[in-house]
């Protein structure tokens, strides 16, 4: 979602009617319409991997959202479709049949299954890295690497406005523990398990996530007076740019998100993929990891490896500092601008010659 609005504002000028379709009952709707987006839903659901008796169910929504793809398409009359992955996107994309110009933006480096069934139907394909060509040697489609698109609100800190921010002091290592909007709670219980330790080395920011908040007010209360003003959690931070512009060093999930926003701080990372999924958070980790702008632990070795790898890079600055040069020169700033340039160009070669990319 968030990189399909930093697109959507990069091209803001250019675009005279924007439509988002997405699934009914989801959890979009509110963040995309606050973004002053129109918001339609569609009926959708994933045919893989569900078991047989929730597939003949999930086969007939997804006709019913080809149906009402079909009926949006005739009302909407786009010029160009953008595609960000997910179910969602499939009755669409088989509504338009390749009729319509279709761009679809692969966030991981390694493409789920929607994505592999959208890059079907795309004219062009924008990759957040090199290596995610591997993966769409067979398609027809113009592959284009353009970066991981970051909001745009993320940017507008500097090092000291971040840290006053988060009340942090301006001259102690600070440490950003991030499991993402909802939290991680194997990373969280690391976290709190090593915590005195881990005060002594930096200072530490940790978005613990809102469903975790009530065990997080039982570990300050067993905290050392002393330590207590290193501590900084937060249930959630809207301002996000300040904490990442702030940190020496973040431990996080290896999301999509991580191939964007950490390369535009040149914040180093110690990883820690979602275990209980595909391998999408692995590959991205093992990107960064061979970049030598991160480093990977397993969830399941984060109790005994969390404190000594944290104490093993704040100890060593120059290591640190390679790291965070190397994450820097992975960052695409003009991400969102580039594939907003990518639909223009499809819109135009549309208009000039009628014919589909």
């Amino acid at each position: 979602m968030y990189p399909a609005l930093a697109v959507l504002r990069a091209l803001e000028k250019d675009v005279e009617a924007v439509l988002w379709v997405g699934s009914e009952g989801g959890m979009e709707a509110d963040l995309v319409q606050r973004a002053g987006v129109p918001f339609t839903a569609v009926p959708a659901a994933g045919v893989h991997g569900v078991g047989l008796r929730a597939l003949p169910g999930n086969l007939l929504r997804l006709s019913r959202g080809v149906i009402a793809s079909r009926r949006i398409l005739h009302q909407f009359r786009p010029q160009v479709l953008l595609f960000t992955g997910g179910y969602v996107a499939v009755p669409m994309a088989l509504a338009a049949a390749r009729r319509v110009p279709s761009l679809l933006f692969v966030p991981d480096i390694e493409p789920g299954l929607a994505l592999k069934t959208l890059a079907r139907f795309a004219h062009t394909i924008a990759l957040v890295a090199s290596p995610s060509r591997a993966y769409f040697s067979k398609t027809k489609a113009h592959l284009q690497v353009t970066g991981y698109p970051t909001r745009p609100d993320l940017i507008g800190w500097n090092r000291e406005q971040g840290r006053n921010h988060l009340g942090l002091s301006l001259d102690s290592k600070v440490l950003l523990v991030a499991g993402g909007s909802k939290g991680a709670l194997s990373i969280n219980r690391a976290v709190w398990n090593t915590l005195p330790r881990l005060l002594q080395l930096a200072e530490v920011v940790h978005l613990t996530g809102q469903a975790h908040w009530e065990e997080t007010r039982q570990v300050m209360a067993q905290l050392p007076e002393d330590l207590v003003s290193r501590y900084h959690p937060l249930p959630y931070l809207h301002e996000m740019g300040a904490a990442l512009t702030a940190a020496d060093l973040v431990i996080s999930r290896a999301g999509a998100s991580t191939l964007g926003e950490y390369p535009l701080f040149g914040l180093p990372a110690i990883l820690v993929p979602y275990p209980f999924a595909w391998r999408y958070q692995k590959v991205n980790a093992d990107y960064l990891v061979n970049q030598g702008a991160a480093v990977m632990v397993k969830d399941q070795a984060l109790p005994e490896q969390l404190l000594p790898r944290v104490a093993e890079l704040f100890k060593d600055d120059v290591r640190l500092q390679q790291m965070r040069d190397r994450m820097s020169a992975l960052a695409r700033p003009r991400a969102a601008d580039e594939i907003a340039e990518l639909v223009k160009q499809m819109v135009r070669h549309r208009s000039t010659t009628g014919d589909v990319p």
